[in-house]
């Protein structure tokens, strides 16, 4: 009961926070703060208690009937198991650090109580989805989730670039919903259950109930949340939302809740399903490595290396490395959450300002900012001894010992990776200010400093903690232990080193070399305009998206739509209605109340009647 109480807590602190928050403190902005950031306390404080429960007394559940159709019963359970409680301790963490940044930023901002509000509704939803026990429920939070999403990136309602984001990121992930909906349907139809637990077990005793169609349908799931080929376009926009929303939506949890989902249902791919997942991932890690090359926002650069490494995410899974997969959405967790905070500590400094180009000389303004920024890149580059070398070179290692192309091409996404946030940082962190908002640049305060050191110590140590404090990390330590046992594997680790430490040096060095410490003008766009025209493109999806919509999809809208009109409502219902209308205005006629009339009719029935009779006679 008392493990049941612990996550419980977990799942409706936030909730409880929400509530309070709409319903009494919308024009109570420290309140509110005050709710959400002790609901985000809370949260931490029970996980972690939850997860001792569940080292001592093994994996932890409750349940209780929500919905009965016939056979069909539909629970609302809760469920922590090894990997449901490594993943929970990181988004109840990050999660609270972003809260304690957010108090900061969002400092004399109008909507600060529906932001906060908007924070707790999207950690109960984030929450659901890590402790949900079958299909049904976590397609609930999801749904949940894509809610939240929209809310918080279209925080900024006065601006038309913040609707417009905020709409085509729930309208993308939509698409990708409708196919995980069609693969419950059908794992319904197949299985005839949605439990997770439960369909573990039956695959396990019966892998011949492996369905690759289910399977590809719940990806789409994935596909849509993760921002992966061909819905990847609403992530980078979405950066129009308030910086803590990307930390924690499009960085620590959100875009990395469609990675977890492929983690909770990955026996129930088929192996033949699993190479396309891989060239999927790889595809997208190095199509984001170029384009984020044309970019000039800091934001949208970080939202292009998030899609980058979720594809290396998706790529280690493909290879038959989920555990692979989910530490490096552990790492990725600390170093992104901590750059994006890095960048949001940034453009504050900077009085709101986004572009690179007019930054410049702030390590000197915003030292402890930029101190903690350059530790987050070297993170993400790879480099020996940080959190991203351990998860991104388990990545590769794995890539080598399966495909030589896959791991050529994943070291260069390391060459791009490097090359891009070089430029991002030689050019904003060094040289000379550019503007006069990088001239009047300053520190942030403690509230937003603190997560930024924490942040730092985790994106430097993450990668130490092999055995995992509290036992948890299973998944992981099983996949490493796979990879040791390889016997190649010795040969791959150095080769690895070798090739990964390459690509980060090399990176760094050239974006130095070519772009160089503060400059006011991107020398790609300059000297190769056309090369750069077509990485700004980004390969006209968006283009072709608009093209779809306005001379496909709303033609055949409006055929539809005159279909309905004219056929259905006119010709078949309204049709039928009229011609019985005039059936009965005709009757009617009939009845005159006149005597003679119907004495009238009474005779000419009973002399058409006779001559009926002679004439079958």
């Amino acid at each position: 009961m008392e493990a049941t109480n612990s996550l419980l807590l977990v799942l409706f602190a936030p909730l409880t926070a929400a509530c309070l928050i709409a319903f009494f403190c919308r024009q109570r902005p420290q309140a509110a703060i005050a709710l959400s950031l002790s609901a985000a306390g809370v949260i931490f404080i029970a996980s972690l208690m939850a997860t001792l429960q569940f080292t001592r007394l093994g994996d932890l559940s409750a349940s209780m009937e929500w919905l009965r159709l016939g056979d069909f019963v539909v629970n609302m359970g809760l469920f922590l198991d090894n990997t449901a409680a490594t993943m929970l301790m990181m988004v109840s963490f990050v999660g609270l650090l972003i809260h304690v940044f957010s108090v900061g930023y969002m400092r004399g901002d109008a909507a600060t109580a529906r932001f906060f509000g908007g924070l707790s509704i999207f950690m109960f939803s984030m929450l659901g989805i890590v402790l949900a026990d079958n299909l049904v429920m976590l397609f609930v939070f999801w749904e949940l989730v894509g809610f939240s999403s929209y809310m918080l990136i279209g925080h900024y309602i006065a601006k038309d670039e913040a609707a417009q984001a905020s709409k085509k990121a729930f309208i993308v992930n939509r698409v990708g919903d409708l196919g995980f909906l069609l693969g419950i349907v059908f794992a319904y139809w197949h299985f005839g259950t949605t439990e997770l637990t439960e369909l573990a077990a039956l695959i396990e005793l019966n892998p011949a109930l492996i369905n690759g169609t289910i399977a590809a349908l719940l990806m789409c799931g994935f596909i849509g949340k993760s921002a992966q080929f061909p819905l990847h376009v609403w992530l980078p926009d979405a950066m129009a939302g308030p910086t803590p929303v990307s930390a924690l939506i499009h960085a620590a949890t959100m875009v990395a809740a469609g990675v977890y989902f492929l983690i909770r249902i990955v026996c129930l791919f088929p192996v033949e399903l699993l190479p396309s997942i891989a060239w999927l991932g790889t595809g997208v890690a190095l199509y984001a490595g170029f384009c984020a090359f044309a970019q000039s926002d800091i934001k949208r650069i970080l939202a292009y290396s998030t899609l980058s490494q979720l594809g290396y995410m998706a790529a280690v899974f493909g290879l038959g490395y989920p555990g692979l997969a989910l530490f490096h959405l552990i790492t990725h967790a600390f170093f992104k959450a901590l750059l994006f905070l890095g960048a949001g500590s940034v453009i504050h400094g900077c009085h709101h300002e986004q572009n690179i180009f007019k930054m410049g000389g702030l390590f000197r303004k915003m030292p402890m900012t930029s101190g903690t920024f350059l530790i987050g890149l070297l993170a993400l580059c790879g480099v020996y001894g940080l959190s991203g070398f351990y998860s991104k070179d388990a990545i590769l290692i794995a890539a080598g010992l399966h495909s030589n192309l896959i791991f050529f091409l994943l070291v260069l996404g390391a060459l791009l990776t490097a090359g891009y946030m070089g430029r991002l940082f030689w050019i904003a962190f060094l040289g000379r200010p550019n503007s006069a908002a990088a001239e009047n640049a300053h520190e942030s305060g403690p509230a937003m400093l603190l997560p930024l050191i924490i942040l730092a110590l985790l994106s430097i140590a993450g990668g130490w903690l092999n055995l995992w404090p509290l036992g948890l990390g299973e998944i992981i330590q099983d996949d490493q232990a796979r990879l040791h046992a390889s016997v190649a594997y010795d040969a791959m680790h150095k080769k690895v080193v070798i090739a990964g430490s390459v690509a980060c040096l090399v990176g760094l060095l050239l974006a130095l070399l070519f772009y160089r410490m503060g400059a006011q003008k991107d020398r790609l766009q300059t000297l190769a305009a056309p090369v750069y025209a077509f990485l700004e493109s980004r390969l006209w999806f968006d283009e072709l998206y608009d093209f779809y919509v306005q001379k496909v999809q709303q033609r055949v809208a409006l055929l539809l739509s005159f279909l309905d009109v004219s056929i259905l409502k006119g010709l078949c219902m309204r049709g039928s209605a009229g011609l019985v209308a005039l059936v009965s205005l005709l009757l009617r006629m009939l009845h005159t109340g006149n005597l003679h009339n119907y004495v009238a009719w009474f005779l000419a029935g009973v002399l058409l009647l006779s001559a009926f009779v002679f004439a079958c006679a």
